[in-house]
């Protein structure tokens, strides 16, 4: 599968690049980012190319991975979707209700597969431990505990997010622990 990476901040750089370029049933087909020179430097430094048109990328791949904020995220999924593109998502997945049911309608129409990354979720200790707790009947409420510093101190690349500044913690650890709960509670 050919897949392309939009995005070139600190999670494109640390989480989605690296694991793009280091899969060998991937074709990591290259990086466009809103910042052309910083999309330049990720894809020499993971051996790909940089497409300074968003466009020419998503008709070159059948997949993209998504590392950029909530707001911008959302309206370049739809896009994608529409581009017919599959989806690996951030979260959280948009800034609005309105935003986040655009992207599921593109998704639905487009016919494409979707799944925002959660860093827990999929591991296979927490999805055995999910798949155990699901199969149970006697779940009527539960209680989520998310440790740690949400900008993890002056030498976060995180900690000059705007979105994490602006929306704070429970906008960045609160979908982690939706995704853990959810599958165990349903909706």
């Amino acid at each position: 599968m050919r897949i392309g990476l939009l995005g070139t901040g600190p999670w494109a750089d640390m989480a989605h690049a690296p694991a793009l370029a280091g899969h060998d049933d991937l074709d990591f087909a290259g990086v466009w980012g809103r910042r052309p020179d910083a999309a330049e430097e990720l894809a020499q430094r993971h051996g790909t190319r940089a497409y300074a048109d968003l466009d020419a990328l998503l008709a070159d791949v059948e997949a993209v991975a998504v590392a950029l904020p909530p707001a911008v995220q959302a309206g370049l999924a739809v896009r994608a979707a529409r581009a017919g593109c599959h989806l690996l998502l951030d979260k959280p997945l948009a800034s609005t209700v309105a935003q986040g049911r655009a992207v599921v309608e593109a998704v639905r129409t487009a016919d494409v597969a979707s799944v925002v990354f959660f860093t827990t979720r999929f591991q296979p200790e927490t999805e055995a431990w999910i798949t155990e707790q699901a199969s149970r009947d006697d779940w009527f409420t539960a209680r989520a505990q998310w440790l740690g510093a949400v900008f993890g101190g002056e030498d976060s690349p995180f900690a000059d997010s705007p979105w994490r500044r602006e929306k704070g913690a429970l906008w960045d650890v609160g979908p982690h622990a939706l995704s853990v709960l959810l599958p165990v509670l349903g909706d």
